[in-house]
This record gives C-alpha cells, structure tokens and sequence, in this order.
C-alpha cells in the first residue's frame, strides 16, 4: 500500500530562502529515488518561513530508504531540521 508523508515545517522568516532551496534540491533527489511517487513542496500563502511537504513512497519500505539517504541527511538533517522553529509531521496508507 503507498505511503504517504504530509510535513509542516516553520522556520524564521530570515531563514526562508535557505530552507526553500534546501526543500527544492531534496525534491530533485528525491523524486529520482524508486520508491518516490510524488513531493511537492509548497510555502505557506502570505506566512514567510512555513512550508508544506506532500510525499508519497511505494511503501513504509520506500520512505524508510528515503530517510536513511545522504540526501536526506544532507539536506533535511544537515539544513532543514536545526533552523526549524516548529515541525509537525503525519504518515498515512494512501487508499486505493
């Protein structure tokens, strides 16, 4: 069954630009890994500094390969994470 990832993510807006370009080369990397389905990265209309990720994986198994990648690591443990103010996130079965 897909997996599916829905993160919302809050930085200061000073600290916008470098997470939107960190968020942007993950998409590329990701979206080139096979058990990617779909990420999108939207910025939160008229909220500087919020940002809305939307993936889907083949399985738990895809997204777990996602996270363990240096991508990942690079990218969203390296940039993303330690600038953030705020990070919720929530995982769901796609229904067929």
């Amino acid at each position: 069954m897909a997996y599916a990832v829905v993160a919302h993510y809050r930085c200061a807006p000073a600290d916008a630009d470098l997470i939107r370009d960190a968020l942007l080369k993950m998409r590329e990397a990701t979206r080139a890994e096979p058990a990617n389905l779909e990420y999108v990265v939207h910025a939160g209309a008229g909220e500087p500094g919020t940002f809305v990720l939307y993936e889907v994986y083949t399985d738990r198994a895809g997204f777990d390969a996602h996270a363990a990648s240096p991508h990942f690591a690079e990218h969203i443990a390296g940039v993303v994470r330690p600038r953030l103010l705020d990070r919720s996130v929530a995982f769901a079965e796609v229904l067929p």
